[in-house]
């Protein structure tokens, strides 16, 4: 299987889950409260992990209590090396609302996500892919491009302006459409692969004149948090192990839907059997 170095943000999700989201200056009672690890980094990663990948993930958490519990799932996961630096901030929290259709509000309290810098991570990434995300320092991400051997992906995600000046040094952007249109025209003179989710409506890729879609299989949604980090980790891992691009989209909107059908974003992810046995053609 292919190896991956993920570079990212480590979270404990604070998951509030009410019959709906509240409107602007609203309270809304009657919600259960759980923790689960996430951060757009750890997530990806432990996708990637589980459909296969040896993965390598470079992040940075507290020195507090919550650091242990952010981490829990990563460190007992099988095929996924940490490189985790221990920082004087606290471990990165999100606090996120769900509603009764899975639909959900994030707020992100980045912590020791922001204190990730160049000099964590490895002078030379030798990997088949590198997969970043923005929820570190864009000055981090940079490095890390510049630093890749192998196929060089940016999750563009959290939407952000600045991310545009990143796009020199990579092979593979992947947004939603919100995240599309903060980097606006810039995408328009890039020449790799673009793959912009849809939600319930899949994905699609552009490279060069071809054009491709998918569309994901049919779920019982439960919570829609994690399942764009699970469509990354799939994505990334299908690629860096030499999948046509038509599979790789396939197995990625496959995994973006079944990371809906459980609560949290780490437990929620499958493995590459969930995703294979429920991936229509042409996986």
């Amino acid at each position: 299987m292919p190896s991956v170095h993920v570079v990212g943000s480590v979270n404990l999700d604070l998951v509030a889950t009410a019959a709906r989201l509240p409107a602007p200056g609203e309270t809304v009672g009657g919600a259960r409260l759980a923790r689960h690890p996430g951060g757009k980094g750890a997530n990806q990663a432990l996708a990637a992990a589980r459909l296969g990948a040896e993965v390598t993930f470079t992040a940075a958490v507290g020195r507090d209590p919550e650091a242990a519990a952010a981490i829990a799932l990563l460190e007992a996961a099988s095929g996924l090396a940490l490189d985790v630096h221990r920082v004087d901030e606290p471990t990165g929290v999100a606090l996120i609302a769900v509603d009764g259709d899975g639909e959900n509000q994030i707020v992100v309290a980045p912590g020791a996500n922001a204190a990730l810098a160049t000099s964590h991570l490895p002078e030379v990434i030798d990997a088949d892919a590198l997969l970043a995300q923005l929820e570190v320092p864009l000055a981090t991400v940079d490095a890390a491009l510049r630093r890749a051997t192998g196929l060089r992906c940016l999750n563009a995600a959290p939407a952000d302006h600045g991310a545009a000046a990143l796009l020199t040094h990579c092979d593979c952007v992947i947004v939603n459409e919100t995240e599309r249109a903060a980097l606006g025209s810039a995408l328009t003179g890039f020449d790799g692969l673009v793959v912009t989710t849809l939600g319930a409506a899949g994905a699609v890729a552009h490279r060069g004149g071809r054009r491709l879609a998918a569309s994901p299989p049919l779920v019982d949604v439960v919570d829609t948090v994690g399942a764009g980090d699970a469509f990354c980790g799939a994505l990334v891992t299908e690629l860096a192990g030499g999948a046509d691009l038509e599979r790789a989209l396939a197995m990625a909107v496959t995994a973006g839907a079944l990371a809906t059908e459980r609560p949290g974003a780490q437990p929620s992810l499958p493995t590459r059997a969930d995703v294979e046995a429920r991936c229509p053609s042409p996986c």
